[in-house]
């Protein structure tokens, strides 16, 4: 592959964050390949839960902004539901006042109140309609607006910058950049999800304990995920059975109902995380340009829309 590619610019990792990119460039009229080493429903991002809250990602001034311009998006998706796979859903964010959620939110969730103790029983909270995204049928829809906008996806692991032979470079494969780049400041923050038959919850929650662990329930089509855990430079994506249990426990403390609810699925995925995001335009070997946009840790689908915008400004400069 170290021959000259047929595009004006290659995009490299088939998550939220590579597809959207894509979209974004495709949809401009350049020309653009993408380099995916999993297929898009093998992808990390097929794992997230995915609610909109910019989570475990700097610098915060930056992803508020790309946040609330992926927020526009997403509003606008949530017309067709099932095609793009985005609902505003109502939920509690627990633990949560509303002074902490900042101006930079509040202007944008009008329907912002404190929870009243029968929507969060077990302390204060907030109560906010935020997007919720379901991962596969997104990740499916954003291949095909892809595609269909002129992009070509080809299943392919790269290993050497010198195999991705465009114009313009755009790397957005996550975790990855680890050994691609290589940027060892990149690590795995690892999570874990219990999928279950869902016993009638319509409502997301988000739990923090006293001792820093995780509760969280996400209501999808035909579903509900349960989390979840953030394990720093664990590396495993083995499910552990009993941080599933551990899991479920914490979530049956939120809804009772979920206690005996029918297991569908674990599931396990490693956020890329990052001290910040690099999204950035460098110069690379023989007069290629390459576009960094990753380390998005918790947040790739909250800011996807507008990191995307900004790297695809980047790779058009």
């Amino acid at each position: 592959m170290g021959t000259e590619l047929d595009c004006d610019v290659l995009v490299i990792g088939g998550g939220v964050v590579g597809l959207t990119t894509g979209v974004v460039l495709a949809e401009r009229g350049v020309r653009v390949r993408l380099w995916t080493r999993d297929p898009v429903g093998r992808t990390t991002s097929a794992v997230a839960g995915a609610l909109w809250w910019p989570y475990r990602i700097e610098p915060v001034a930056s992803a508020r902004t790309w946040a609330l311009r992926s927020l526009e998006v997403y509003e606008e998706l949530a017309v067709r539901p099932g095609a793009t796979g985005v609902r505003m859903v109502e939920g509690v964010l627990g633990e949560t006042a509303l002074d902490e959620v900042g101006s930079w939110a509040a202007a944008r969730l009008p329907g912002l109140r404190m929870a009243t103790a029968g929507e969060y029983p077990v302390g204060s909270g907030v109560r906010a309609r935020l997007p919720l995204i379901d991962m596969p049928v997104h990740l499916a829809w954003l291949r095909e607006r892809f595609v269909a906008a002129g992009g070509v996806v080809e299943e392919c692991a790269v290993t050497d910058p010198a195999e991705a032979a465009a114009p313009v470079v755009v790397n957005c494969t996550g975790l990855g950049a680890r050994e691609l780049v290589p940027d060892p400041s990149v690590r795995p923050v690892r999570g874990q999800l219990v999928v279950v038959a869902n016993p009638g919850v319509r409502t997301w929650t988000v739990s923090t304990g006293a001792d820093g662990s995780m509760a969280y329930l996400f209501p999808q089509p035909g579903r509900l995920v349960l989390g979840g855990t953030a394990e720093e430079d664990a590396w495993s994506t083995e499910p552990d059975p009993e941080v599933a249990a551990a899991i479920v426990r914490r979530c049956a403390v939120l809804c009772p109902a979920v206690a005996g609810a029918r297991v569908l699925e674990h599931r396990v995925g490693l956020r890329p995380a990052r001290d910040a995001v690099r999204l950035e335009r460098v110069p690379g070997a023989d007069g290629r340009a390459w576009v960094h946009n990753y380390g998005h840790g918790g947040a790739g689908v909250t800011v996807a829309w507008g990191c995307a915008e900004e790297a695809a400004a980047l790779a058009a400069r």
